[in-house]
C-alpha cells in the first residue's frame, strides 16, 4: 500500500464523493498522519478478546459480496501477532461460500460490534482457509466449547478503524444480564438479612 492505509476503503471515487459532500478536509487531515491503524494494538486485542461474534465479509471473483456470521465464547478470535488474527471455523451448513470466495479473491473484511458498550470495529485485510493443521486447530479451539472445527480462518490485517457509537442500539448478552440479576438478588438477600438482624436487636427477638 503506497498511500495512506485508509486508501483501502477511500478510493478516488469515494474521495470525490467526500469532497462533494463536505467531509474530504477532515479525512485529508487524517491521511496526513498515515490514515488508519495497521497493527493490532493492545486496545484492539483487548476488544477482540471480549467478543462473542463477528461478521466476515468476502466477495467472489465477480465481486458478488457475502457476509457470514461467526460466533463462540469470548476469546474465540485469537491474535497471533500484530498483523494476524485467526479463529476456528466451526462446522455448520457446509455451503462453503466464504471458502469458495477466498479461493477466488483473498480480500476480506471483519466487522465486530459491542452492543453493550456501543462500539464497533471495522477491519480490512486478506484471509485464507487453513485445513489439516492439528497444532493450530488445538491452539484456536476454545476449551470446552461443544463445536466441531471444520477448518481455520487466518486473517491478515491491512487497516482498521473504530466507529462512533451514534445509532448503535444498546443491548446486553443474556448471560451478562443473568449474572447481573444474580448479583442483585444476592445483594437484596444480604440487605434483608441485615434488616432482619437490626429489627431483632431493636425488639429483642431472634432474627427471622
Amino acid at each position: 500500500m503506497y498511500g495512506p492505509s485508509s486508501d483501502v476503503a477511500f478510493t478516488r471515487t469515494v474521495k470525490a464523493i467526500q469532497a462533494r459532500k463536505g467531509s474530504r478536509n477532515q479525512y485529508s487531515a487524517m491521511e496526513e498522519d498515515g490514515g488508519w491503524e495497521t497493527l493490532v494494538t493492545p486496545d484492539l486485542a483487548a476488544f477482540i478478546a471480549q467478543q462473542r461474534s463477528l461478521f466476515l465479509a468476502t466477495a467472489n471473483a465477480e465481486g458478488q459480496p457475502y457476509i457470514q456470521h461467526r460466533g463462540g465464547p469470548p476469546g474465540f478470535v485469537h491474535v497471533l501477532d500484530q498483523h494476524t488474527l485467526a479463529f476456528a471455523d466451526f462446522k455448520g451448513n457446509r455451503q462453503f461460500i466464504s471458502q469458495g470466495n477466498l479461493a477466488e479473491n483473498p480480500k476480506a473484511y471483519l466487522f465486530l460490534i459491542d452492543y453493550a458498550n456501543r462500539r464497533r470495529i471495522k477491519i480490512w485485510g486478506t484471509a485464507r482457509v487453513v485445513e489439516g493443521d492439528a497444532d493450530l486447530t488445538a491452539r484456536l479451539m476454545p476449551e470446552g466449547y461443544k463445536a466441531r472445527p471444520e477448518q481455520l480462518i487466518v486473517f491478515t490485517v491491512t487497516a482498521w478503524d473504530a466507529n462512533c457509537p451514534q445509532h448503535i442500539p444498546q443491548r446486553f448478552e443474556a448471560a451478562d444480564v443473568a449474572a447481573a440479576l444474580e448479583q442483585r438478588d444476592a445483594r437484596i438477600a444480604a440487605l434483608e438479612a441485615e434488616l432482619s438482624r437490626l429489627k431483632a436487636e431493636h425488639t429483642g427477638r431472634e432474627p427471622i
